[in-house]
């Protein structure tokens, strides 16, 4: 004879086996229903800076000290006074988000090292300068302590007309997916700097390489 109870206790035990799968495989395909829908919106989010095209407009970038340097597209400007040394390029957001420049890390020759540089290294800017999306702006910096190594080395490359680099660190305009651009400031026959990109490294996120 049929034991219904224990029937039904497997019946019932079965059906919630099956509702539990079917749960546990809905809330697998809701998140990664978020994580793609996430992913869509801080790429919508991202900026990329590069070098601006060389027919883009000239600007003028502004010092604190009421120093004016003037900027043209593609390129890079650099003066070395009694009392400070100014840089300063022409850059280009070619991503999906506004980027906010944070800080930069100067070094008085071209660097091919494939490593992320330290982030102790850097220095804040004393503002936030904003690129729009596909638009240009640009990065500024200056050392202003004579008596410092940092000072003598930048003066002299400058004064040297020798390529130099300058890593910038941004992010989105909500502070995070930040990124340090490496740029390179390489002089120009005559007058004038060139500059370059040569790599991308991500610190909020993983690096595609």
């Amino acid at each position: 004879m049929a034991d219904w109870v224990t029937i039904s206790s497997l019946a019932t035990a079965g059906g919630t086996l099956v509702l539990a799968v079917a749960t546990f495989s809905s809330v697998r395909s809701s998140n990664r229903s978020a994580r793609v829908a996430e992913r869509a919106l801080m790429a919508g989010l991202r900026p990329v800076l590069m070098p601006s095209h060389l027919n883009d407009i000239e600007q003028k970038v502004g010092f604190v000290d009421g120093r004016w340097m003037r900027v043209p597209g593609g390129g890079g400007a650099a003066e070395v006074g009694p009392d400070a040394v100014y840089l300063a390029m022409s850059v280009r957001n070619v991503g999906n988000g506004i980027a906010v420049l944070h800080a930069w890390r100067f070094v008085p020759e071209r660097v091919r090292a494939l490593d992320a540089p330290p982030m102790e290294e850097f220095h804040r800017l004393t503002r936030d300068l904003y690129v729009p999306v596909g638009d240009v702006g640009f990065w500024q910096g200056v050392f202003r302590d004579p008596g410092s190594g940092d000072f003598r080395a930048a003066a002299d490359a400058i004064e040297g007309r020798q390529a130099v680099t300058v890593d910038v660190l941004y992010g989105d305009h909500e502070g995070g997916q930040r990124v340090i651009t490496r740029f390179s400031m390489i002089p120009r026959e005559g007058d004038g700097w060139l500059v370059t990109t040569a790599r991308h490294w991500n610190i909020d996120r993983d690096d595609p390489r």
